[in-house]
Order: C-alpha cells, then sequence, then structure tokens
C-alpha cells in the first residue's frame, strides 16, 4: 500500500515547482502576470483535488482495490501536473 505522507509530499513537492516555475516567469514577464496566475490557482486547485482522492479510496477495506486506486492515482498526478507545466510553456513561448 503506498504511503499517504511520502505521496501527499510529492504532491506538495510538484506544486512548489509549478508555483517556482510560475513566479519565475513573473517576474521576467510581467506582462503575462493574468496568465501565469490563473495557471498557479489551477495548480492549487488540483492539489486540492488530488489530497482529497488520496485521503478517500475507492473500497477501503479492499487492498486489491486501494492499490489499483493509488497506483492510477500516481499517473493522474504525473499526467495532470504535466499538463500544467505544458501550459505554462505555451504562456513562456508566447511573443507580446
Amino acid at each position: 500500500m503506498a504511503n499517504l505522507r511520502r505521496l501527499k509530499k510529492d504532491i506538495d513537492y510538484v506544486l512548489e515547482e509549478l508555483l517556482f516555475d510560475c513566479d519565475m516567469a513573473m517576474y521576467f514577464q510581467p506582462s503575462k502576470e493574468e496568465e501565469l496566475f490563473a495557471v498557479m490557482q489551477e495548480g492549487v486547485a488540483l492539489r486540492n483535488d488530488l489530497f482529497t482522492k488520496v485521503m478517500n479510496p475507492a473500497e477501503p477495506h479492499n487492498r486489491s482495490l486501494v492499490r489499483k486506486h493509488y497506483a492510477a492515482l500516481r499517473h493522474e498526478i504525473e499526467d495532470s501536473f504535466e499538463a500544467l507545466f505544458q501550459k505554462l510553456s505555451a504562456i513562456n513561448g508566447e511573443q507580446k
């Protein structure tokens, strides 16, 4: 079974990296502050949603389903944050 503390720390770490990258982008491109702030808000909302899923597995008494739940959750974490990082890259790549 997944170590919940480790999983939550991983989510927070990836969110922290996203927020740091957004903050640095705001420093170098202040004209894109609104778009970057929207990405930051999406990241925080995603973090809260993922924490809810971590703390509430589908069937807590069935070990097999719990393992599948956390395996799927790990993939969701990777895919969701990857999408946000790509969105950030797209914003940084735009010329204004």
